[in-house]
């Protein structure tokens, strides 16, 4: 499969603006500390399910939170 793009997130700033620490958003989706600070740093990316569930987290839209860029 050949990729075209990556997927950028702005987790960080949405939880400053909430000021919430990577635990306090692990904990709202069910996931551990560390898996936040994988998905914030793009070395994960989240299944559709947890993607949605981030961003409901949030109230915002996905694609508010996440971003399919494609590399020129």
């Amino acid at each position: 499969m050949h990729k075209n793009g990556e997927l950028h997130n702005n987790l960080m700033v949405l939880r400053a603006e909430k000021k919430w620490t990577q635990q306090d958003l692990a904990k709202r989706v069910g996931v551990t500390r560390q898996t936040i600070a994988s998905i914030e740093s793009n070395r994960y990316n989240p299944s559709l399910i947890l993607a949605f569930e981030i961003a409901v987290a949030f109230e915002k839209e996905i694609f508010e939170v996440f971003q399919y860029k494609i590399r020129e």
